[in-house]
């Protein structure tokens, strides 16, 4: 008889980091799960904490900044074959000027509408979608008021 566990389930918080119109991706090392995919940056939620504190804490630990955290776009929900993880967005400023990685093989400040040029993880692509939305949606706002 097989009898299989059940997938492992993560809960992580990421940050969509904005500076001077343009938004922060960075790449996994090739030692991480999904090598090389590009993500928005974050990490697991520890027990007792909640997602902003999550982020603040795990951007700095992985690249040595501070954030402001703003508003939160939808959490997603992705299952990969291994395991299921659910992420929980913000939209972010950075407060801080160098970026020390440490996790990630690169980082890369792109245009909004170029991010879907990168090979993102799965889980991301919901996140990008819903960036994506709630830019357009600013877009229309603003030429509403100016026409």
């Amino acid at each position: 008889m097989n009898i299989t566990s059940p997938k492992k389930h993560i809960h992580v918080a990421c940050a969509l980091i904005e500076r001077d119109g343009l938004v922060l991706a960075a790449q996994r090392s090739a030692a991480m799960n999904l090598p090389l995919k590009w993500e928005f940056p974050g990490g697991k939620l520890e027990a007792g904490e909640t997602p902003t504190e999550c982020l603040q804490r795990e951007l700095v630990e992985e690249m040595g900044v501070t954030i402001a955290v703003g508003h939160p776009l939808p959490q997603h929900t992705h299952s990969y074959d291994t395991f299921t993880v659910t992420l929980y967005p913000f939209v972010c400023s950075i407060e801080s000027d160098t970026i020390t990685l440490h996790e990630h093989a690169a980082v890369v400040w792109l245009p909004p509408e170029e991010l879907h040029t990168l090979d993102w993880a799965e889980a991301d692509w919901p996140v990008l979608e819903s960036y994506a939305r709630l830019n357009d949606e600013e877009a229309i706002q603003g030429a509403e008021l100016h026409a």
